[in-house]
Parts: C-alpha cells; sequence; structure tokens
C-alpha cells in the first residue's frame, strides 16, 4: 500500500544583492542529516559543499550556490533553516566582559538581516582625469572562505581581489577581467599605489554582511553587553560572535 505523500510548503524571499526573487523550501530530514555529519567532521570545505548543495536542492535547483555573492548565500541558508527547524534559535554566546563565562539568548533568524555600508560601493576610480577605475563582483564561497578576514590577511585580500575584478574600464574603452590572464590582472593590481590598493580594500571591508547584535547579560557578574553576530560561521560554526 501506498503512503500518503507530504505536502512540502515553499515560501519566497527577495536576494539582498538584487532585486531578484526567490522560491524555497525548508530542507528535509535527508538533508538534515547530511548537513549535521558534515557539521560534525568540523571540515569547512564539507560544510560548505553541504550548504551549497541544501540551497541548490531547496531552491529547486534554480539557483546555483556557488556563483552567489557570500551574503547572498548566507542569508539564503539562513531562512531556509528558519523555516526548516524553527525561527527562533537559541546560542550560546561569550561574555565579553570576563571572556569565559557563557550566557544563553534567543534569536529570531526571520529578522536576521544584510546589512549595507552606506558608503559601499563596487566601482573604485584610479584617475578622474583619466576616467580610470575598476569595478567588482562580491566574492563568492569559491572565491574566499567563509569567516575569512580579509583585513588582516594581505596575501589572502591580494588574491580574492584579483578573482573579483569585473572589468577595469578606461574612458570609453572597458576590460573585460575574462579577457585577461591572472598574471596579467595581478600585475594591474601590483601597479597600484598604496592609496589605490586601499580604496579597493575599502570595497571588501564594506560589503554587504549578515549580521545581527543582540545584547546578553554574564549571569555571574550581571554586565550586560552588545554582541554582534556576523556571518554564517557565526550563527552555525565555532566562530565566537564579536563585541559590537
Amino acid at each position: 500500500m501506498a503512503l500518503p505523500i507530504i505536502e512540502t510548503p515553499t515560501y519566497q524571499l527577495t536576494l539582498p544583492s538584487a532585486d531578484v526573487k526567490v522560491k524555497y523550501r525548508p530542507f528535509l530530514v535527508k538533508e538534515e542529516k547530511v548537513l549535521l555529519m558534515a557539521s560534525e567532521t568540523g571540515n569547512q570545505k564539507e560544510m560548505i559543499q553541504a550548504i551549497k548543495d541544501i540551497v541548490g536542492a531547496c531552491t529547486f535547483n534554480k539557483i546555483n550556490a556557488s556563483t552567489l555573492p557570500i551574503f547572498d548565500l548566507e542569508y539564503l541558508f539562513l531562512q531556509i533553516r528558519a523555516k526548516s527547524v524553527g525561527e527562533i534559535a537559541k546560542f550560546k554566546m561569550l561574555c565579553p566582559d570576563d571572556k569565559e563565562t557563557y550566557a544563553e539568548t534567543e534569536i529570531d533568524l526571520s529578522k536576521v538581516e544584510v546589512h549595507v555600508d552606506e558608503n559601499h560601493t563596487n566601482k573604485i576610480v584610479l584617475d578622474e582625469a583619466r576616467n580610470l577605475g575598476v569595478v567588482f563582483t562580491y566574492p563568492t564561497v569559491d572565491t574566499v572562505s567563509v569567516g575569512e578576514d580579509l583585513k588582516a590577511d594581505s596575501k589572502t585580500l591580494f588574491k580574492v581581489l584579483t578573482n573579483c575584478i569585473d572589468h577595469i574600464y578606461e574612458g570609453e574603452k572597458t576590460y573585460p577581467a575574462s579577457d585577461s590572464t591572472k598574471e596579467e590582472l595581478d600585475k594591474f593590481v601590483e601597479s597600484l599605489t598604496q592609496q589605490q590598493f586601499d580604496e579597493f580594500r575599502k570595497f571588501f571591508e564594506t560589503m554587504p554582511k549578515l549580521k545581527h547584535e543582540v545584547e546578553i547579560e554574564n549571569p555571574k557578574t550581571k554586565v550586560k553587553s552588545k554582541v554582534t553576530l556576523q556571518g554564517i560561521q557565526d550563527f552555525f560554526g565555532s566562530a565566537s560572535p564579536t563585541t559590537a
């Protein structure tokens, strides 16, 4: 005798990077099992692959997770998880005042948003007189590791930076990055002044980020602190949330 078919609800959201609506469903038990197994290994590559697979399956294979900006992928996965296991999630967070005690708090995942810096732009002008500049695309999980600190690691920043150049322009001419070799792009970046390179750095430092601020109270000292969770590593990984 055939068993009854369980209907899975569908939802819709708009990707933060563009006005694109995406239909999605909660992940199933078989998909959650893969996610849990990947999480237990502690292997980030396996965890990211599991997230990419789940995002693809839960968007009915309409979304290629490998091409999504990191903050889009994080936001989409967070909303899928919220509809799958519940919107209210409990967290144990390290208290900043003594850095040893953990406080419990609850967060409504449906209210976590991608924040955009008002000064952010993906178009960097290098020379106004020559109308010379660069337009960037956002990094994906295939171009930068989740949780990787681009502020602290200049070597990683340099690698990601060249991968994220969409095109270079001068006057009316446009030079797509896809038409250039890696060596040519590296040489172009290496020819920048430190001031110009710092403008490139600002693109990554100010790009949209998934983050949420909460106030916690140390159960021992009774000191209240504001703590910020940022990126998927804080919501699901082992990284400690940072103080605001």
